[in-house]
């Protein structure tokens, strides 16, 4: 092979490998391009995103600030039931202490 042929046959070699990477990106960009439909789409789609969010987030907060009013009128209907609890447990030994003093009465 002479040099002239050498050359010859490398240009050909690096045209078809130019040719050939010209085409595989020309198919790469072909396929993965996005139409403006579709950008529209998708920015329509994160705003719904974002209000969904920011609803969910007034949600939390609603539920959390609810808990803490129902645990607070938990924690008082308790302590108002061991109050009562309390009085009525006193008042049934106090009503002991009446039948018993009756009962030593009507003995005597």
């Amino acid at each position: 092979m002479s040099r002239a042929e050498f050359v010859i046959a490398t240009a050909i070699v690096l045209f078809v490998a130019f040719c050939l990477g010209w085409f595989a990106n020309w198919l790469i960009h072909r396929f993965t391009r996005v139409a403006a439909g579709d950008v529209a789409e998708l920015d329509r789609m994160s705003q719904e995103l974002h209000e969904a969010e920011e609803t969910r987030d007034q949600a939390i907060t609603y539920l959390q600030q609810r808990e803490a009013e129902l645990t607070n009128q938990l924690a008082q209907t308790e302590a108002e039931l061991r109050a009562a609890m309390d009085g009525l447990r006193d008042a049934r030994h106090e009503a002991e202490e009446l039948r018993a003093w009756i009962e030593r009465q009507q003995a005597s």
